[in-house]
């Protein structure tokens, strides 16, 4: 009894290590929570039109940008400012979930940065902001929640310009 307890922990800690995903950083491995899921995680946010919506809201760490939800987006180091393609892959995306849309480009409120999209695995298009790819974090439950900032020194939210926030 003791020996297949010990290997269904053992097994189990396995399972939580290969989910935490993405270049060390920590973090819940579900996805649950924060509003409706796509294959990834939260929705993105649709205007009357379907497309995307970034905006800025006020947080703990200044002006930052959202999704229509209120939901945080971040940028992440490992990704080259204006790539084509997502430095973010595999288990990164359980925790990392892209911000998406189904091609159009997000309508803007109070965002100043250039907005753009790139090619995600799911075959629809990743929002970028000043050439950054955009992702959520899959430990902010609710609108405002910031929890994705400086995981693994390597996430950041941005400001309205599309400038990350590191604090």
């Amino acid at each position: 009894m003791h020996h297949i307890k010990a290997a269904a922990t053992a097994g189990g800690l396995a399972v939580l290590f290969a989910l935490a995903g993405c270049a060390g950083s920590s973090g819940p491995a579900d996805t649950a929570g924060g509003g409706g899921a796509n294959a990834y995680g939260p929705a993105t946010s649709s205007s009357a039109s379907g497309s995307a919506v970034l905006s800025t809201a006020d947080s703990s760490l200044g002006t930052i940008v959202i999704d229509g939800s209120g939901m945080t987006v971040y940028m992440f180091d490992d990704d080259t400012k204006g790539t084509t393609t997502s430095a973010c892959t595999g288990t990164c995306l359980v925790n990392w979930p892209p911000v998406l849309t189904d091609g159009s480009v997000p309508s803007l409120r109070g965002v100043s940065g250039q907005v753009g999209l790139i090619d995600a695995a799911t075959g629809k298009k990743q929002v970028t902001l000043d050439g950054w790819p955009l992702y959520y974090y899959a430990g902010d439950r609710r609108a405002g929640d910031v929890n994705g900032q400086g995981v693994g020194g390597i996430w950041w939210v941005l400001g309205a310009d599309g400038t990350e926030i590191r604090g």
